[in-house]
């Protein structure tokens, strides 16, 4: 385990430890903005994989590995960011067998473990890797504040390595008063606590996002996320997304256009809803602005 100044970081160093430029990157389709940018950064082509509410197709992964010769697969198996989507529990052993026949690596970004609104959330992909293909991903910014840029990144054998290479060249080591307000936080009775406040909080914001939408902006969404702070949100064709944005946020409530989520071409028009970012008090009247801007 190789501890980071945040996940974003994690996932740099991690694109740029186990591939070189002009390598290829596997990603779901939608994916993590942030992830897509920085595996751009590193030199790396970008390749989609189709995913739909129960994640990534093994079938279309396994395809794409044997079409491109990649080695690596960025996947966020819950509460993905931007759908919502978790990865179901009978594709989970077809993931892992077609990135184990690729010869290939899996970043697991498990950014949303403590996001988990109902019920409880599988083990890590990384629990059922004993062969060292699966290089996860934890961090505690979104579960406990932005500014609490600290995260962990863990492999093994060549890949820890390469991992904790990079990671010197970049910054030596993270702060060590961070590192201690971060473990004396999450050993602390008051972690179990904020945990449940949390959930509590992100459901019922969730579930004020859905009512105040069901209300005065019917929009086909995917399924409800269990956890996670987004909801994915499919516009009638025609519709342009980043124009939308723009007159949303002119109408003063804040979403963020699909395309931006996608590794190629957007198939349709699609918008992310943050529901964890505001009480739920607030919720009709952001959804009666976004519908007064579409």
């Amino acid at each position: 385990m190789i501890i980071c100044p945040g996940g974003q970081a994690a996932l740099s160093g991690a694109f740029r430890a186990l591939a070189d430029p002009g390598d290829t990157l596997l990603v779901e389709s939608p994916t993590y903005l942030g992830a897509l940018a920085a595996a751009r950064a590193a030199g790396l082509r970008v390749v989609p994989v189709p995913a739909d509410t129960d994640g990534v197709l093994p079938e279309q992964l396994a395809a794409a590995f044997r079409r491109t010769g990649a080695r690596l697969f960025y996947c966020q198996p819950l509460h993905a960011n931007p759908t919502g989507a978790t990865l179901a529990a009978h594709r989970r052993g077809e993931v892992l067998a077609a990135v184990r026949e690729a010869g290939a690596f899996l970043i697991e970004d498990d950014y949303a473990r403590d996001l988990t609104i109902d019920g409880e959330p599988p083990a890590p992909l990384a629990a059922e890797d004993p062969d060292g293909h699966v290089v996860y991903v934890r961090s505690l910014t979104k579960s406990v504040a932005p500014g609490l840029r600290i995260a962990a990144i863990g492999a093994k054998g060549p890949a820890g390595a390469r991992l904790r290479a990079v990671r010197l060249l970049d910054e030596l080591f993270v702060a060590g008063p961070l590192q201690q307000a971060a473990i004396e936080f999450v050993t602390s009775p008051a972690w179990d606590r904020h945990r449940r406040a949390l959930r509590t909080e992100l459901k019922a914001r969730r579930e004020a996002l859905l009512a105040a939408l069901r209300r005065r902006l019917p929009l086909d969404h995917e399924p409800v996320p269990r956890g996670g702070l987004h909801l994915w949100v499919r516009l009638d064709d025609g519709i342009d997304d980043v124009a939308l944005a723009n007159a949303a946020a002119a109408n003063g409530v804040v979403v963020f256009p699909g395309r931006s989520w996608f590794a190629a071409e957007a198939p349709a028009p699609h918008l992310r809803l943050t529901y964890a970012a505001a009480p739920p008090e607030l919720m009709d009247e952001a959804v009666r602005r976004l519908a007064a801007a579409m």
